[in-house]
């Protein structure tokens, strides 16, 4: 097991953390018993967020009674002090705890500061004041606004997605944020579920210093695999290097990553789902894909109104309507094979 410092918080945590979204997707006993056996097989780093439903409530329930063993970071979508008050009172609650150890601005459109009108910064402050909070993070999808935060001083931490199919931008943020003291908490270290082998998303982000991944898991078999890396180690070998040179050459350029920031759609468009269909065909099972109730979801797309709010949302600048009209062509067209993607030349990608 290898240990790292976040930043320079004074927190020593096992160089692997547990990301708690995809806990809501599943009942609340089967959580507990996810993130008791992650906790008993060397993980000590959990990180949820009063946005994702009860996933706050499932962790409370699942450290009840070793709180002090266990660090826990969670967020706020707050856009005033009032809220920002509301959900620290609601989210120690969840988690039964007096404290929260890195409590994080959850992805906002701009860098919070002091003296902005909103007063979430002196909200946050005072928390820190009162003991509710230890340490403050940010967490974004944007460049510019996570570079501001670092710029700013005012942040412990930061969370911002980053795996093996980072770009140049990406692993500039990161060294900025080693010169800064800060420690870089790493969303998506499988790009949202396009990146399949987690042994090499793991061995790839050990190599990366000061980068802490949340690896998100909802199965028992995600975890175990992620148990087996943080025990044995996983090695960026040889055969792992020319999977990753693979993957990044079928994934280079413009693709959805999955966010969900572009919801909701008002015609009820799965954006985030639909939006990537085409490497998800060629990557995942495509059984599952290809059933009735996906072929509705995407037939959805032929009703889009073009009216670009998904686009104007988007942090990653990609023109989502397009995307999704060249990912429901690709679709049809394995439809039309049978189900098989491999007699497809693939545009939606």
């Amino acid at each position: 097991m290898k240990k790292i410092e976040i930043g320079h918080t004074g927190i020593i945590i096992e160089k692997n953390g547990i990301g708690c979204l995809p806990l809501q997707r599943i009942p609340k006993e089967e959580a507990v018993v996810l993130l008791r056996k992650a906790y008993e097989n060397g993980f000590n780093f959990f990180d949820t967020a009063r946005a994702y439903s009860d996933s706050e409530e499932k962790v409370g329930e699942a450290f009840k009674g070793i709180r002090d063993k266990v660090i826990i970071a969670t967020k706020t979508m707050a856009k005033t002090a009032e809220k920002f008050n509301e959900d620290l009172e609601k989210s120690l609650e969840m988690l039964q705890t007096d404290y929260i150890d890195i409590y994080q601005f959850h992805n906002p459109p701009f860098c919070p500061k002091p003296g902005q009108d909103n007063g979430l910064y002196e909200a946050m402050l005072k928390a820190k004041e009162e003991g509710k909070v230890r340490h403050i993070g940010i967490t974004n999808h944007r460049l510019a606004v996570a570079q501001e935060a670092i710029d700013s001083g005012l942040y412990e931490t930061i969370q911002f997605p980053f795996s093996y199919l980072a770009g140049e931008p990406e692993h500039a943020l990161v060294d900025n944020c080693k010169k800064a003291g800060m420690g870089f908490i790493a969303m998506k270290g499988l790009a949202g579920g396009l990146i399949r082998d987690g042994y090499v998303a793991a061995a790839y982000i050990q190599t990366q210093e000061n980068v802490v991944p949340i690896w998100g898991i909802q199965r028992e078999w995600e975890l175990d695999q992620f148990i087996d890396c943080v025990k044995n180690g996983a090695e960026l070998t040889e055969d792992r290097l020319k999977v990753i040179e693979k993957d990044r050459k079928e994934l280079s350029g413009e693709f959805c990553r999955g966010c969900g920031y572009c919801m909701p759609c008002p015609v009820g468009i799965e954006i985030n789902s639909c939006a990537r269909m085409a490497l998800m065909l060629r990557r995942a099972p495509t059984k599952s894909w290809v059933s009735e109730a996906w072929q509705e979801k995407m037939n959805l797309i032929d009703s889009c109104l073009h009216c670009n709010s998904c686009a104007s949302k988007c942090p990653y600048h990609l023109d989502t309507p397009t995307l999704l009209q060249e990912n429901l062509k690709d679709y049809r067209a394995v439809l039309a094979a049978g189900g098989d993607p491999s007699k497809v030349p693939f545009k939606g990608l």
